[in-house]
């Protein structure tokens, strides 16, 4: 490239100002930076709602389900904070309790029932005395072969964790795309201008 044709390139490309650029660059990086962190605000909040609804017994599958949608569309979203943290950060420890103890209270009132008719069958096979006569063992007998035992609630159906993606197309995602271009052309721009001079300086 002669010294007119490069000159004349030069000038079109110093209407491409350097301040405007890193002006225009930190403010796209103030949004993104921004936008990351009500991003992950707006998840706690969502995953305080699901707590909550856990707790007060209220709609929990409405409150998982606006959680699940909000963080797998959304950067910067995942609730665990590194390796230190709890593996499920979304726990819903009520909701289990309440189960757990659902289950126990259906057992207790089956056996009961179970245990009642042990004593009516057993006192027709023993009328007579009680601790001698075999009734206990037969209602022990009875109650073995024919109670009911809790069944177990796996635990794990009821902790969740919500990994968000890498990119998304919010104000984040388009924010840190728009940051990354102006960076990528704040530094094109500084390397070809020291270029396009000591071409310029050399010619003369």
């Amino acid at each position: 490239m002669n010294k007119r044709r490069l000159h004349h390139f030069y000038t079109k490309f110093r209407l491409l100002n350097t301040k405007v650029i890193i002006i225009l660059l930190i403010i796209s990086s103030l949004i993104t930076i921004l936008s990351l962190r009500q991003n992950n605000l707006t998840a706690i909040k969502l995953r305080d709602n699901v707590l909550a609804a856990d707790e007060k017994g209220g709609d929990v599958e409405a409150a998982l389900r606006e959680l699940r949608q909000y963080t797998y569309t959304h950067m910067n979203t995942d609730l665990t904070s590194g390796a230190s943290s709890t593996q499920y950060p979304v726990q819903l420890k009520y909701t289990y309790d309440r189960l757990v103890q659902a289950e126990k209270d259906r057992v207790s009132k089956v056996n009961e029932k179970i245990y009642a008719e042990a004593q009516a069958i057993c006192e027709m096979r023993f009328p007579i005395g009680l601790s001698g006569s075999g009734r206990i063992p037969c209602i022990e007998d009875y109650v073995s072969q024919n109670g009911t035992r809790e069944r177990p609630i796996q635990d794990s159906l009821y902790k969740y964790n919500f990994v968000s993606p890498q990119w998304s197309a919010d104000v984040a995602g388009i924010s840190l795309v728009i940051s990354v271009f102006l960076l990528i052309l704040l530094i094109g721009k500084l390397i070809a201008d020291k270029y396009i001079k000591n071409q310029l300086s050399s010619h003369l």
